[in-house]
């Protein structure tokens, strides 16, 4: 369990170090249309730099998204099942689909990004754009970091086979309405409990 967690760290760290790239996407949009529509002197810069910034921040979070069980599922059926089938379920999933699919992205991602470096590609979209090799190694440490915790999934799978239940996995933020649901639910109890009362 210990690198189950060790992993889950990992894609948290990383995925919470990218997330800063919301702010520097959020800085550099708003100067851009400050600049265009009150300055009526559009930069240059700002179109490359907004879509490098935001497709970095979809990649790079794909790990902790895994980690914390946030990918959007189609467990309409499997939801149902015994603990022990969905584990086993989830587990042939993982094997059949995620691992080919990730392991496609890594390698022809690094074939994608060596090209791509070796050339010194600079993007078109504006004259002397800026160098786009960095931008696409993205791809193949994205699926590397996937990869990674796809690791810390299996296992997961694994012990839910051997104890019939899932491992608890790392807290980090909690979602509003479930606090608020929770205070709602005991201040209904509260009051149904003070109305019995004569």
């Amino acid at each position: 369990m210990r690198f189950v967690f060790f992993i889950d760290h990992l894609s948290t760290w990383v995925g919470k170090a990218f997330a800063w790239a919301i702010l520097i996407l959020t800085f550099v949009v708003s100067y851009e249309v400050f600049m265009r529509y009150a300055l009526r002197s559009p930069t240059t810069w700002a179109y490359d730099t907004s879509y490098m910034l935001y497709g970095t921040l979809f990649m790079m979070s794909g790990a902790y998204a895994l980690a914390h069980n946030a990918h959007v599922r189609a467990d309409v059926v499997s939801r149902y099942f015994p603990i022990r089938v969905q584990a086993g379920f989830e587990l042939a999933l993982y094997l059949l689909f995620f691992y080919p699919g990730i392991l496609a992205l890594v390698w022809s991602g690094w074939d994608f990004f060596a090209v791509s470096f070796r050339q010194n590609e600079h993007s078109s979209f504006t004259p002397g754009g800026p160098p786009i090799w960095p931008y696409k190694f993205v791809i193949p440490a994205c699926g590397a970091l996937l990869a990674l915790q796809g690791l810390a999934e299996v296992a997961r799978c694994i012990l839910c086979l051997k104890h019939g239940k899932w491992p608890r996995r790392l807290e980090d933020v909690e979602e509003i309405e479930i606090p608020i649901n929770k205070e709602a639910e005991i201040k209904a109890a509260q009051q149904a409990s003070g109305d019995k009362q004569p």
